[in-house]
Formats: structure tokens, sequence, C-alpha cells
């Protein structure tokens, strides 16, 4: 199940000034029971030392040596949500020449008859701090919705008093995840990452890093060169507080069934149907 998507990140806020992004990025999707077996079969990827691109588990998790399915497996497990010890997928964009900066990281915490069992989101700020969302997966069709209260500061042009709600697919040929934040006003942002699946090999490991040979980089710079418009359009600034004492969030029961209240998500179509 391992692959390489390449498709397109947007960002929509909405108040106070009207502001949009887009850009282009590649991510990897890895099976994390498989790493060793990944990074022997490609030249150009390796885990854990040093290559053209690579995966250096400490950027990740805890920050520890501790391998990455285990310390995921060992969050579900303490949650109570029934996890069975399935496949564990992560979704991320990998040290490039040595750089990585990973605003987010998504785990895909299947059971093992392929259900789709929870969602770990790691959220990663520019002040090097982290923090964790984790939230169960229910019902029986796509997209799979979930929300759960800010709890982790990430830029100093939004407020704490926050929700998000994602809106997940299961990663397949086309890769979509959606979120948006809420404040009592209503939406404030929107954020979704649509991509196309590739297989995961030198041949398009090449051709993405020749696409985006400064991926880390582009987007450290892309969200302080973004801050700065959002600065000269007046956004009033927010305190940073202190990070919270648990770095893990674990989320509620969403509400089953139906589409989220505000509509549909950023990249929809006219029916509110995503297309990549």
């Amino acid at each position: 199940m391992s692959a390489l998507y390449r498709g397109e990140v947007r960002h929509l806020r909405l108040r106070p000034r009207r502001h949009e992004l887009r850009y282009s990025v590649f991510m990897l999707l890895l099976e994390l029971d498989q790493l060793e077996a990944i990074t022997r079969s490609l030249r150009l990827f390796s885990v854990d030392r040093r290559n053209v691109l690579s995966l250096h588990q400490p950027d990740h998790g805890n920050g520890s040596s501790t391998p990455l399915r285990a310390q995921i497996a060992a969050r579900l497990q303490d949650s109570g949500l029934g996890w069975d010890g399935g496949p564990v997928r992560m979704l991320f964009m990998p040290r490039v020449l040595g750089y990585g900066f990973n605003p987010l990281t998504v785990y895909y915490c299947y059971q093992h008859d392929d259900r789709l069992a929870a969602v770990l989101y790691e959220v990663h700020n520019t002040f090097g701090e982290r923090h964790f969302y984790l939230l169960p997966v229910t019902g029986a069709g796509e997209p799979f919705r979930q929300q759960i209260d800010k709890r982790f500061y990430v830029s100093p042009f939004l407020g704490m008093e926050m929700n998000y709600r994602f809106e997940v697919w299961l990663p397949n040929e086309v890769l979509r995840l959606a979120i948006r934040g809420e404040d009592d006003t209503g939406t404030l942002i929107a954020t979704s990452f649509l991509a196309r699946r590739h297989p995961l090999n030198d041949r398009e490991l090449l051709k993405a890093l020749l696409a985006f040979p400064f991926l880390g980089l582009k987007v450290w710079g892309g969200i302080h060169l973004e801050a700065f418009k959002l600065w000269r359009k007046g956004v009033a600034l927010n305190a940073r507080p202190a990070p919270p004492r648990e770095d893990l969030t674990l989320g509620a029961w969403p509400r089953p069934g139906g589409h989220s209240p505000e509509g549909p998500h950023p990249g929809a179509g006219p029916d509110g149907s995503v297309r990549p």
C-alpha cells in the first residue's frame, strides 16, 4: 500500500480579509511495518540515514529513537479505541537533501480487516513544537467526518478558540483530505489536499525530486511569506500561549452521516464532490 502522491494543497482564509494560496507538493504514504523492506528496494530513499530523500523517524512522533510504529501503537492501545493492531500508514513529506518540514503528518490506523479505525494527526508549528490529535473513525461511507477542539497554537493569525472539522477519504488512486477551522462566527479557514497516486519506485521519486527540489524549504518559506502578506493586510496577531501539558488530544465521536453543515470543502465541484 505504500505510494507516492503528487497534488495540490489549498488554503483559504475567509475573515477578516480573504486570503488564498495554492501550492503543489508530493508526499509519501508508507506502511510503517514495511520501512525496512521499502528502504532496501529504493536507491533514492532511506530511513534514518542520509540520502537524497529520507525519513528520519525522530522528526516525528515524540522525537525519540523509538520506531514510529511502536510509538503509534502505544498511543492507540492506550486510547481505548479498540484498535486490533492492524496496519498504520503514514502520510508525510520526506526530507529532501537533508531538510524537511511537515506542518501536518497523517497516520491512517487500520484494523486487521482493513477497516479504518482512527486517524492520528501530528501537527508541527514553526516554533519547534508538536501536538497530536487522535480521532476515531465511525460510519461506513466516505468521507469520514471528524471534529475536535483546537488545543495547539499553530499561527499568530489564528486564535485558540476554534474547532477543527475533518473530512477524510481512504488513500487510494486519489487522496483527499479536507480540514476546516471554525470559530463562534463560522468557518474561518479551509484547507484541502488533493493528489493522485504514483508507484513508489526510484523513477517516480526522481521525477518528484526534479519537480520539487527544495520541498521542505518551499513549505517553510511559504508559511513565512504568507504570514507577511496577512500582516500587510492588517490581520490581527494573537499571542502564543504555552503548549498543552499533554502532547495528545483524544477526539470525541463524530456525528454520523450527512454533509458537514458548512457545505462543501475547498476544491469541491458544483455538486460538492472533490476532484483532483
